[in-house]
């Protein structure tokens, strides 16, 4: 996936004028903040529909609106003014089975090519089945052995599976996020799968709605994955099945858009002003709706 002449221009200029929040912010309330997001929704009214981002592999295009929603990212900001590796936390996925054992390589991969001259050091510690209690009962572990700048988090397809009560996977998601950023570290959250077995299910979806929730309290960058791959199969008369593998896991095409997908949504949030944490100009996302009814 190369980078656009005009984004790394940008990237480098807002390296070069900003740096790390003076001070740390004050605790975000449970009232819902909307992040930002950069490609606009499609208009009503006959306009044409929103094209795909054209820096992605054209297997993997799709819109801004249907795959992101950005945030700051202080701590990556810094280890790159500062020219030292970004060293970055993977959790949540299945790293060790099948075709998720390549998912590290190929987002180290894809972070290292839209971030030129920049090493990325990556550490996987996905667990087969790990819900998000689970991971936040691991991670003060995990941090402190890998102090990283950045954690990436894949979360809610196991707890949908596993039928989590929501209300305890939203205050363990929120909770660890917290517990992150008070320690300096960079978060970005990846929501569930997309399959169209579970499109209609309520269950599901306030899953789904829940990460967003969080993401957009906390303002840490969400990669929308379920609208992601829920846009994606609409492309093609396979349905999900291009991108799924067994056991409700992505094949290697998926992954493979997976890595681009949060390499761009890092790539587009390293852009957000130090003083606001917004784009002027761009148009900021509507409230949070479940996603069978969008």
């Amino acid at each position: 996936m190369s980078r656009h002449p005009a984004t790394r221009v940008l990237l480098a200029a807002a390296l070069l004028c900003g740096g790390t929040a003076a001070a740390e912010e004050p605790q975000a309330s449970r009232q819902a903040v909307s992040p930002t997001i950069v490609s606009p929704p499609t208009l009503p009214g006959g306009s044409p529909p929103e094209a795909g981002d054209a820096s992605l592999s054209p297997e993997c295009r799709v819109p801004g609106s249907q795959l992101y929603t950005l945030a700051k990212l202080a701590a990556v900001k810094a280890a790159l003014k500062d020219k030292r590796p970004v060293r970055v936390l993977a959790i949540g996925g299945t790293s060790a089975l099948g075709a998720s054992a390549t998912y590290p390589v190929k987002l180290e991969n894809a972070l290292e090519r839209s971030l030129p001259d920049v090493d990325v050091v990556m550490e996987a510690r996905g667990l087969q089945g790990e819900v998000a209690g689970g991971a936040a009962e691991r991670l003060r572990g995990m941090v402190a052995e890998v102090e990283p700048d950045l954690v990436i988090w894949q979360v809610g397809t196991h707890d949908a599976l596993a039928r989590v009560d929501v209300d305890a996977f939203a205050d363990a998601l929120d909770e660890t996020v917290k517990w992150i950023k008070s320690h300096d570290i960079d978060v970005v959250l990846v929501d569930p799968l997309y399959t169209a077995s579970l499109a209609d299910d309520a269950y599901y979806s306030s899953i789904v709605r829940s990460v967003r929730e969080v993401a957009a309290r906390e303002q840490v960058p969400l990669v929308l994955r379920y609208e992601a791959l829920r846009y994606l199969a609409g492309r093609t008369d396979k349905g999900e099945g291009h991108m799924l593998g067994r056991q409700f896991r992505l094949n290697e095409l998926g992954l493979r858009c997976l890595a681009e997908h949060v390499t761009r949504a890092i790539t587009l949030s390293l852009l957000q002003p130090d003083a606001t944490g917004t784009v002027p100009g761009k148009a900021t996302p509507a409230p949070v709706t479940r996603p069978a009814d969008r």
